[in-house]
């Protein structure tokens, strides 16, 4: 199993970059919601002004205790009750526009994340793990929806009851500001200093759930393998050591957290109570009404309050400006393969005459082994060819490069005499069949799955494919024949009934060019002869490429190409290969002569 260990290069920086402006990346999508976005912030206004109000109110009916006047008193009542009332409305109303603006937009980002990934090259995914992307995709905008859900909008509310605040305050009493405003560097210090701190743990811990996540989903993706070999123990220690290690980064950001909550709070309660012992000398010398120093009072507390929730909300922007970061690096993950800016077009019909230039290639992750060495091969329309040599010949590499999954490090593969990276991907793929040597079964019907070869195709199109693939007899014994779901990744299905559902896939798909990997080698030898017969119909007037290890089902190709180690060594009929006793000749002996003997 692959290393579970976050990637190493990324890291480095993802530890040295987190910065609360990162989340400016969001812009770009809360854009489009300019309307949504000026409502709620009048909603936040609002209430934030509301509340700033409230204490006038208080200080009011606190000064007019003793009035003789009884209906003033009951008028200031009425008056704080009614402005409560407004302050319930108002952040009712701003809640409900902030969460529908951070679901919108979050949804907006998901779209975008698994929009650019589905479409990057099989290389990309070579650097990273399935299960960090899905837990970038889900964990990190779960984070961001709590910002843009919530945290945004408290922490512009408690900035402004801040401002607002100090402004009233000074307005009561400046003196007493005066003394709260001595208290501010003692509390901003600690933000900043461990504050600084959390950004690091943050992210450290955001990449070890990544690695969990990718961990798990390796195992889990290949659970009957875990178990076969009782890796189970083994599997499950290191989904452990991944978690601990989250959970450590986790305790220690936690830990960090609450030493400056606590460190913060306890600096501005201090500095009320300072404050409300000098408020209270005043109001005995009769310098200050009850009243005036009630208001101050709670203004003040507004403004510790301010701080306190802008102490707190920092941690979540700091999380959030991480999540933000390992998004933006999905939306501008470089790709090896791209579409070209001014692409040209296929003349249609596509004929299907596929040439290889001088070909060269080496995979990504494995630079210095050549997959391709110089192979130059020339394909007419309609022609069915068959691949064929020891594993690791580039057998499937032809067949890869072909659907221009990866670029040739030199040299042209060219259809119909155009370069395919000259052409939009989609524009000549759509041309393309393939049926893969390891079958892709999705979580869905017999139907939809065989449907995913061409969308728009009736249910007797689809039934006609099944027949032609020697599959429409096991999928009709199915409990609800076509419409019976088949399990993630097809576990309702045998080996050799997952490739037929391939196979029906790809007639289906009734393209020009008919590329099969390995497309029999699960079958027993019924089924292999009557897919036979089809694959034989299917290719008539198709250009057809067979990737095959097993010789009897490539006899009848126009021609056979032995390849070794990255290179064409012959080219011709299986009769004549066989004459010349080169590798053909030993494959063959192999598997027919070796063959008949064990049987």
């Amino acid at each position: 199993m692959a290393d579970a260990t976050p990637l190493p290069a990324k890291n480095e920086d993802r530890g040295k970059s987190k910065k609360i402006g990162s989340l400016g990346a969001l812009w770009p999508f809360i854009a489009p919601y300019r309307l949504l976005m000026a409502a709620a912030l009048f909603a936040l206004t609002a209430t934030a002004c509301v509340s700033l109000i409230l204490p006038m109110a208080v200080r009011r009916v606190v000064d007019n205790f003793n009035t003789a006047d009884g209906a003033l008193l009951d008028l200031y009542f009425g008056a704080a009750l009614g402005i409560a009332g407004l302050l319930a409305i108002g952040t009712a109303l701003r809640y409900a526009l902030v969460t529908r603006l951070g679901e919108r937009v979050v949804a907006d980002i998901r779209k975008a994340v698994f929009g650019r990934v589905i479409g990057l090259s099989p290389s990309f995914f070579e650097r990273v793990m399935t299960g960090e992307v899905l837990s970038r995709i889900t964990t990190d905008t779960t984070l961001i929806l709590s910002v843009l859900g919530s945290s945004i909008s408290i922490a512009l509310r408690n900035v402004l009851l801040f401002f607002g605040g100090i402004i009233l305050m000074l307005f009561t009493s400046a003196k007493l500001t005066g003394m709260v405003l001595l208290i501010v560097p003692a509390v901003v210090v600690p933000i900043l200093v461990l504050g600084r701190k959390m950004r690091k743990l943050s992210r450290e811990n955001q990449d070890w759930i990544a690695a969990s996540s990718g961990n798990a989903s390796e195992a889990l993706l290949s659970v009957q393998t875990v178990q076969a070999f009782t890796h189970e123990a083994i599997s499950r220690n290191t989904f452990g050591d991944v978690t601990e290690k989250s959970f450590d980064a986790a305790r220690r950001r936690i830990w960090t957290r609450a030493q400056m909550t606590a460190i913060v709070i306890f600096l501005v309660f201090t500095g009320i109570v300072g404050v409300l012992w000098i408020g209270a000398t005043d109001v005995r010398s009769g310098t200050m009404t009850p009243g005036e120093l009630v208001q101050f009072v709670i203004y003040a507390v507004m403004v510790a309050g301010s701080v306190a929730a802008l102490s707190e909300i920092f941690g979540e922007l700091q999380r959030a400006a991480g999540a933000t970061e390992r998004l933006v690096e999905l939306l501008h993950a470089e790709d090896t393969v791209n579409d070209p800016d001014m692409p040209l077009s296929l003349q249609e019909p596509v004929k299907g005459e596929i040439t290889f230039e001088d070909v060269h290639f080496a995979y990504p992750s494995r630079p210095g082994v050549a997959a391709l060495d110089g192979v130059n091969l020339r394909i007419e329309p309609g022609e069915t060819i068959a691949v064929v040599g020891p594993s690791g010949a580039g057998k499937t590499t032809i067949i890869q490069l072909i659907q221009r999954f990866y670029d040739p490090d030199a040299g042209h593969i060219c259809l119909d005499g155009m370069r395919i990276d000259a052409l939009n991907r989609d524009a000549f793929r759509k041309h393309i069949a393939l049926v893969p040597q390891d079958p892709v079964i999705f979580a869905a019907s017999a139907r939809e799955n065989i449907r995913f070869g061409r969308p728009d195709a009736t249910d007797a199109e689809i039934e006609a494919a099944a027949k032609a693939a020697a599959a429409h007899e096991f999928i009709v014994a199915l409990p609800d024949g076509y419409d019976s779901w088949l399990g993630e990744r097809g576990v309702m299905l045998s080996g050799g009934q997952k490739q037929r559902i391939a196979i029906a896939r790809a007639i289906l798909r009734d393209a020009p060019v008919l590329l099969l990997d390995e497309a029999t080698s699960a079958l027993d030898a019924e089924s292999e002869r009557a897919v036979q017969r089809a694959v034989d119909e299917l290719s008539v007037g198709r250009t057809t490429i067979i990737v095959a290890h097993r010789l009897a089902t490539v006899k009848k190709a126009d021609r056979i190409i032995v390849m070794e180690q990255g290179r064409i060594v012959a080219m011709g009929a299986h009769d004549a290969l066989v004459s010349e006793d080169g590798l053909y000749a030993r494959l063959a002996r192999l598997q027919f002569t070796d063959g008949m003997a064990a049987e």
